[in-house]
């Protein structure tokens, strides 16, 4: 009976439909940690959220900073993220800045894997930042 079954058409459609429905409940109705937990913006965007108070982790090192940064802005070097990710609230937005966006991605990438709801990746970076001629800190 069960070879049968099997060498119907029929019951390889069922079984095809089965696993396909199986599959997409398991993509679209599992939660989402992290899925929108990160978003990119831009250097006018983290400009108009700093003029309001906005929480800027700069990431680049020390002499970078010293170089020039957005006023305001909290220097945590890349390698010190995961360690000091306690230290910043997680009920508000945080900006993530960089020299041209790749170490802030790195850097927002662990702070949504520390539990955060709201991390800024912001494009471009300094590098961006001056481009579009916005005020430097020293």
């Amino acid at each position: 009976m069960t070879a049968n079954l099997l060498s119907r058409p029929l019951f390889w459609v069922v079984v095809i439909a089965a696993i396909a429905v199986v599959a997409a409940l398991w993509v679209f109705a599992r939660p989402q940690t992290g899925a929108s937990a990160l978003t990119h913006v831009s250097v006018q965007q983290l400009h108009d959220a700093a003029q309001g108070g906005a929480l800027v982790l700069d990431v680049r090192e020390p002499f970078e900073y010293a170089e020039g940064h957005v006023e305001g802005s909290v220097l945590v070097p890349l390698a010190t993220v995961a360690a000091r990710a306690g230290e910043f609230p997680k009920d508000e937005p945080v900006y993530v800045f960089c020299r041209t966006g790749n170490r802030s991605l790195q850097a927002a990438q662990t702070l949504v894997a520390a539990g955060y709801t709201d991390v800024r990746n912001v494009e471009g970076g300094i590098v961006a930042w001056t481009a579009a001629r916005l005020p430097v800190a020293r």
